[in-house]
């Protein structure tokens, strides 16, 4: 009985021709050719890893088997990093393909026909899917340190898309930034306005009109938070060397300064928003064992009662029912009372000193009536020494 077939076929790299494929197609014909099996159906991923199974074509396959494995006795690979570089992941797939749907695995280049059943075949296919995720793992190796490497001591900008404010020039080795004047005064200006504390809808508005064609509601808030504009490289730690900021080669378009106080406006802590609730009146007072402030929520149960609860914003941090809490406060508040005896001498003590500071207050300032009669005295007076006045003016007036 003729045999059936579906190939599958992949490269992991966008820049890879596309003699890639047909190098695996030319191999696979053969096979088939020569076997005389009748091939059934082809799937393609191109520019897809193998790291996972969660790629296109290969899903497109897996939904073929399920509804015509029937029809199908072997899937046919290049070779079996091809199929994939996770070991775990491929076993536990050639297994479920064979025991599943009965179908084999037949790694073409490799002259390996897996099965399950056969100890010797399933060795080989372990052995030969552990080799390609060790593969793997050396390029993944070779690639972060290579870029940590280009960060840290070159000062590169490595990444696919250059900022808003600058453009690439060079060769891919030495690709460079440099900066693009008619967005870098652009980017000036959010800074700027930032820092007179101009608010963001409207640094926005302007920014656009201005000629900002990024998309995205938080652009502006990228460009004030991107170390690039300060001449710096932003580099994630590789096992034991460090991370962080790093002098770049390009030119920066924002001065440190600047660029450190807007940094710092935006680490500001933000205001505690705390909403007065008569159920949790302890929210935003007690702490978690973490130092931040307890929030507090509501939870309804089967029955369809509210219960209340204190809780961290952290998971697995404090989560405590609101009755048991104040049950504890209280407790805590007795403990720290006073007793009776003292409350009651304190107060005696407080009622004497205020009757003896109102009897100092009544002879130091003298009542209504009183300041009315030295009031009279002091009109009459004045009005007496006035007449003395002008008596003796006249007298003086006449010659006597």
């Amino acid at each position: 009985m003729e045999k059936r077939a579906i190939r599958y076929l992949r490269f992991s790299d966008k820049k890879q021709s596309e003699n890639s494929i047909e190098r695996q197609r030319v191999v696979t014909d053969h096979y088939i050719e020569f076997h005389k099996i009748n091939l059934v159906d082809t799937f393609i991923d191109r520019g897809k890893s193998a790291k996972t199974f969660d790629r296109p074509d290969f899903i497109k396959l897996q939904e073929f088997i399920g509804l015509y494995h029937k029809n199908v006795d072997y899937l046919l690979v290049d070779q079996m990093d091809r199929f994939s570089r996770d070991a775990g992941e491929a076993m536990s797939m050639v297994k479920t393909l064979q025991s599943k749907y009965g179908i084999q695995i037949i790694s073409v280049s490799e002259g390996i026909e897996f099965d399950y059943n056969t100890p010797g075949s399933f060795f080989r296919a372990g052995l030969q899917l552990l080799l390609a995720e060790e593969d793997n793992i050396n390029r993944s190796i070779k690639i972060r340190s290579g870029l940590y490497s280009k960060k840290t001591k070159e000062g590169k900008f490595v990444f696919g898309i250059s900022p808003f404010g600058y453009k690439k020039i060079g060769e891919p080795r030495d690709r460079r930034l440099i900066i693009d004047e008619r967005e870098a005064k652009i980017v000036r200006f959010i800074y700027e306005a930032y820092l007179k504390n101009v608010p963001l809808y409207l640094i926005k508005q302007k920014a656009a009109e201005m000629g900002l064609d990024r998309k995205g509601n938080m652009i502006v808030e990228r460009i004030l938070t991107n170390a690039v504009y300060a001449g710096l490289i932003k580099a994630e730690p590789y096992k034991e060397h460090p991370g962080g900021l790093f002098p770049g080669i390009h030119e920066p378009i924002i001065d440190m300064i600047s660029w450190k106080m807007v940094q710092s406006k935006f680490t500001r802590p933000a205001k505690t928003r705390t909403i007065v609730n008569d159920e949790l009146p302890l929210r935003a007072i007690l702490k978690c064992h973490c130092g931040n402030v307890v929030t507090g929520a509501a939870s309804r149960g089967k029955s369809g009662q509210y219960f209340y609860y204190y809780k961290c914003r952290f998971s697995k941090h404090n989560n405590i029912s609101a009755k048991k809490a104040h049950i504890q406060f209280d407790t805590a508040l007795e403990l720290m009372s006073l007793p009776k005896k003292s409350v009651k001498k304190s107060e005696t003590a407080r009622i004497k000193r205020s009757k003896k500071k109102s009897k100092i207050t009544e002879r130091v300032w003298p009542t209504k009536k009183q300041n009315w009669q030295v009031n009279r005295k002091c009109s009459m007076l004045s009005k007496k020494s006035g007449l003395e006045m002008k008596s003796t003016k006249r007298l003086t007036e006449g010659g006597i």
